[in-house]
């Protein structure tokens, strides 16, 4: 690769990737270190490896011109639900669900991967039928390509995916020239179906919404992990207790602290001042992408940026929000920081994408 290329980056957003993935690696490591030893090293290299090929795919993608993603919008879309077919089938179940694909070496979840196809596809469709997108039909067209997919995501049970999918959906919708009241309307009744659809819900779905309603009901069952996010927030202050140090991280009485609740982790350990860092970092690099989607060549473009945007930005404020006890609890990764090699690479893909679009944007500096 021509270090050509690397200057020609958007270093705005992939900086603030990077600083996001060296600031996950950190947490990981140190949330590893015990009284006397450090343990559990294995999944701090795991996540290091991740990160390396992550890049490397990253670089591939962005030297990849993102335009002909749109001749393979329908093989994209018919892989994405091959393959969440497949966990039906082949799904390793951990903790109640059954979202992973055990292929020896790799952990390798579809549904990760499907938000990515579905952005493609979104794209392709909205950038052809922008000049009708104001009539109702174009716009239930466009959900179509959601029924399938978010059917197969809430089998596996994975409500958390089926959310995102919706909200990227929404606002890539939001940016054509529908009318808005129709989404007015939609909310509407979705709200009114809810008590219809809580009871369908899974048994700990349920508990996860009503714990959020009243987080000290059950303290020490639907409710704990909540608290203990709480409580790991709250005691690491402006500054933090330090890497090595933290009640709840160190002790594990913070249950996914790799995963779902790594940034009560890193709250704990490295304070507000790591914690609005991250937030900083986070909003930087969706501003950009959004930013980038108005420098795009083309409408195809566009719709990429916006959906790789609106999938970062549900990922942060879902994730962050559960940690702090302000959402339910969705099992959804912060991305870059939370241990995991389908978000991981999944997320560099997506970075890679919006690389590509960068470098094919049009004649003009982004401010």
């Amino acid at each position: 690769m021509k270090w050509g290329l690397l200057r020609r980056f958007d270093w705005v957003s992939l900086a603030s990737a990077l600083l996001l993935s060296t600031l996950g690696l950190i947490v990981l490591y140190s949330s590893a270190i015990k009284s006397i030893q450090v343990t559990n090293q294995l999944d701090t290299s795991r996540q290091i490896i991740y990160v390396l090929v992550g890049l490397g795919l990253m670089v591939f993608m962005s030297r990849l011109d993102y335009r002909v993603l749109k001749n393979y919008n329908y093989i994209l879309y018919g892989l994405m639900l091959a393959l969440l077919f497949a966990v039906d089938i082949f799904g390793a179940t951990r903790l109640g669900a059954t979202r992973w694909i055990n292929i020896g070496f790799f952990q390798f979840q579809p549904s990760e991967f499907a938000k990515l196809c579905l952005i493609v596809v979104l794209a392709s469709f909205f950038a052809r039928n922008y000049d009708r997108s104001d009539h109702l039909r174009y716009l239930i067209y466009s959900f179509m390509f959601l029924v399938v997919p978010i059917g197969l995501v809430m089998a596996q049970p994975d409500l958390g995916t089926a959310l995102v999918m919706i909200f990227i959906w929404l606002c890539m919708a939001l940016a054509t020239r529908v009318k808005k009241r129709w989404f007015v309307a939609f909310g509407a009744l979705f709200i009114s179906l809810f008590p219809i659809i809580l009871p369908r819900l899974q048994t700990y779905q349920r508990d996860r919404i009503l714990t959020f309603f009243n987080p000290t009901a059950n303290p020490t069952t639907t409710g704990y992990n909540v608290n203990q996010a709480i409580i790991a927030v709250g005691s690491g202050g402006w500054l933090g207790r330090g890497l090595g140090a933290g009640s709840q991280s160190q002790g594990n009485f913070l249950p996914s602290q790799h995963t779902d609740f790594i940034f009560a982790v890193l709250a704990e350990k490295l304070g507000f001042v790591g914690s609005a860092l991250v937030i900083i970092l986070f909003l930087i690099l969706t501003a950009r992408i959004l930013l980038l989607s108005i420098a795009s060549a083309d409408r195809f473009g566009s719709f990429l940026a916006i959906g790789i945007a609106a999938m970062f930005l549900f990922h942060f404020f879902v994730n962050v929000g559960m940690n702090l006890g302000l959402l339910p609890v969705t099992g959804i990764p912060l991305p870059f920081l939370s241990a995991g090699g389908t978000s991981m690479l999944v997320s560099m893909i997506a970075l890679g994408v919006v690389q590509s679009i960068y470098l094919h944007r049009k004649k003009r500096t982004l401010n």
